[in-house]
């Protein structure tokens, strides 16, 4: 029955080659589905041609485009032509004349467009509560955070209203709404996937992020959306050599002083079972040092790249900063503080915490962290959202920072239904090493992926 398709991309695919279902089925299941959550604060856009895009797609052969009829969205900090780009700011809103490289790149893969998502504006938070479209909830329980910036593309995820969606990651924004939604988001090795079309919140460290049910659907979006683009600066090449992860490995952990669960002690309880997993699937876990990771993650909002956040929309916030969220406006305004000297002086700082971890990647192939340390209600986050959303940063805010790629994984729910996720982390350009990992991770856990009935498959 189409109502209870599942959208992983696997299961599409099977079902067009099959002849079972057509892409026009599957959009207007989507559009169904989006209809019956209500106003759920997930959309800023919706497409109102996704089903001309099905439409087109119909007669030809599934075989010849590897995304053919699978339904996706983007944030909307990421262009597509002629719809409203607004980064949550409706005064800053422009449409683009040119969809961003990446979105075009998926769409010529078949994929489908349904819509854009709602953010933390300009991507700045990890909480999902600082937008004027309404503050998305998880998925298991409306009075809590989805998590943010990404909060829009991670829900339409969870829900079952999307195959895969684009979000942004500079602090945590592809990996915090990922664990609190109970689905797999990939934060790629920086300038991997291209970031033109994209709204920067600190260019040099932005990364375009990938949201799905599973991770081989990840690996399959990554390579799909990857590749150089000379219209990016920041855009790098993958080389054609990288490290793989062996089926016997070594993972990193904090020390047990420095891991910090914000007195959440399931989410300590459950972070122990993600550990023992890993054992279980060839993993050896060895101790490392978090101090100089924990000294990076304070630079990005302790030292002068919120300086960057404020370049990002500088000319705007001169003019217009009372059109900017209160609170992302305190967050941004700190930048004024920063002169080149201390610009400086927190690059001196970063190359030698960098020197520092670099020691300790001769012991580990990965580091497996909490993805964050607890999970808070909407209303603790109102009341106190500078502090809060320092926290859900704790084990996000250093991996860009340090030129790192992650993915965030499920690990499993508390009593009170809620989920938590554990992070692994790789040194640059190991993303699909770490999907192959992730696979096998969540394979071994099982269950079911987001809010949805779909399992995780447990062939490899």
């Amino acid at each position: 029955m189409i109502d209870s398709i599942s959208l992983d991309i696997e299961s599409l695919l099977t079902a067009y080659r099959k002849a079972q279902l057509q892409p026009t089925d599957v959009i207007d299941e989507v559009y169904r589905r989006i209809a019956a959550r209500l106003n759920d604060a997930v959309w800023i856009h919706l497409l109102p041609k996704a089903e001309a895009q099905a439409q087109a797609l119909t007669g030809s052969n599934p075989d010849d485009l590897p995304l053919y009829g699978i339904p996706f969205a983007v944030k909307d900090n990421i262009d597509v032509a002629k719809m409203p780009t607004t980064a949550a700011c409706p005064a800053y809103s422009y449409i683009p004349e040119k969809t961003a490289t990446v979105v075009e790149r998926l769409l010529q893969a078949g994929a489908i467009l349904i819509g854009k998502t709602n953010l933390d504006q300009f991507a700045t938070g990890l909480v999902g509560m600082r937008s004027p479209y309404g503050a998305c909830s998880s998925v298991f329980n409306d009075d809590y955070i989805s998590g943010g910036s990404s909060s829009g593309s991670a829900v339409a995820v969870a829900a079952g209203l999307v195959s895969f969606s684009l979000g942004t990651d500079t602090a945590g924004s592809g990996r915090v709404p990922a664990a609190f939604n109970n689905i797999v988001g990939l934060k790629p090795t920086r300038g991997v996937l291209s970031k033109s079309g994209v709204v920067p919140a600190c260019r040099s460290l932005d990364c375009v992020s990938i949201f799905t049910l599973n991770c081989q659907d990840a690996a399959l979006v990554w390579e799909l959306a990857r590749g150089f683009d000379k219209s990016d600066s920041y855009s790098r090449q993958v080389p054609p050599q990288i490290e793989e992860i062996p089926s016997s490995f070594f993972f990193g952990v904090p020390k047990a002083d420095q891991l910090e669960f914000f007195g959440d002690v399931a989410a300590a309880d459950l972070y122990e079972h993600g550990l023992q997993r890993l054992k279980d699937i060839g993993g050896k876990l060895v101790e490392i040092d978090f101090q100089p990771l924990h000294q990076a993650a304070n630079l990005l909002y302790s030292g002068a790249w919120v300086a960057e956040r404020l370049a990002a929309i500088q000319s705007f916030f001169e003019t217009q900063a009372d059109a900017i969220h209160p609170v992302v406006r305190q967050i941004i305004s700190n930048g004024l503080r920063y002169t080149a000297v201390d610009t400086f002086k927190s690059f001196y700082a970063l190359e030698a915490l960098k020197q520092s971890l670099s020691q300790q990647w001769q012991k580990v192939n990965i580091l497996a962290l909490p993805t964050t340390g607890t999970i808070y209600t909407k209303a603790e986050v109102e009341a106190d959202p500078i502090t809060l959303n320092t926290n859900l940063g704790y084990y996000t805010n250093f991996v860009n920072l340090m030129d790192l790629c992650a993915i965030a994984l499920p690990s499993g729910f508390r009593a009170n239904g809620l989920p938590t996720g554990i992070t692994l982390i790789g040194q640059a350009f190991q993303d699909a090493a770490l999907c192959q990992l992730g696979k096998r991770y969540h394979h071994h856990m099982g269950g079911t992926c987001g809010k949805t009935t779909t399992l995780v498959r447990i062939s490899a």
